[in-house]
């Protein structure tokens, strides 16, 4: 049983369009227990679990925030890329809202490598910005290098070592991030939709892993009780 209030709202689930799973013939049959029916070829997902579930996440993040554990939240779905950067950026948790690149987790010290080069060419070009002492081809050249890495480590340039919880939007989209994180014993909360398998993250939420209003709505939650357990 959930230990805090977070005001997890079931018309609200409703209008944000949770509960709406994949057309019958695209499940997954371990998702069953998950199920509250199916209407017009479609099922359609238990809100009760849906909140119960997100509750007990709430409680997880908050108590993990609070022992200032980090977080990693990755969506590189276009429509929710934004979504993902923002909420991240208010609770303070690294993201990759773009592009995973394979091996970032797995293959770390490839990673820090990459990172320290990033902050290296940023620290460069604030140092361009104020002595302007680069040529314009060199400047350019710099703007190419940052922008380009800017799409696949912007989201986790301060990050300094393995998060301690990922959290996965899309379990299919986000395939290789999720692997990543079994073969290292990383903890994972997951979005499952009707065709997902709830198996494979540590915490499951029951929720539309396709539609805007839906992840954000969760992501809402979930970064609230980040943030609360940053200040307590």
């Amino acid at each position: 049983m959930t230990r805090r209030y977070w005001n997890i709202n079931l018309e609200e689930m409703m209008e944000a369009r949770v509960h709406f799973g994949h057309r019958t013939k695209k499940w997954n049959p371990k998702m069953a227990p998950y199920i509250w029916d199916k209407v017009k070829g479609m099922h359609i997902t238990n809100l009760t679990l849906t909140a119960r579930f997100l509750s007990e996440a709430c409680d997880l993040f908050f108590d993990a925030a609070s022992s200032g554990k980090q977080f990693l939240i990755v969506g590189t779905k276009e429509r929710v890329a934004d979504s993902v950067a923002r909420a991240a950026i208010r609770a303070r948790c690294h993201y990759v809202n773009k592009k995973w690149l394979g091996g970032l987790l797995t293959n770390w010290s490839t990673t820090e490598r990459r990172l320290r080069k990033f902050r290296k060419l940023r620290r460069m070009e604030q140092k361009m910005g104020r002595r302007n002492r680069l040529l314009k081809r060199n400047a350019a050249r710099l703007k190419r290098k940052l922008s380009h890495l800017q799409v696949y480590l912007g989201g986790i340039k301060y990050m300094t070592g393995l998060p301690d919880i990922v959290i996965i939007i899309d379990q299919h989209k986000e395939y290789t991030a999720l692997r990543e994180c079994i073969i290292l014993g990383i903890p994972t909360v997951g979005l499952i939709d009707t065709n997902c398998d709830p198996d494979l993250v540590d915490f499951p939420i029951p929720a539309n892993d396709d539609t805007r209003a839906s992840i954000q709505f969760i992501l809402t939650k979930l970064v609230f009780a980040i943030c609360e357990g940053r200040s307590s």
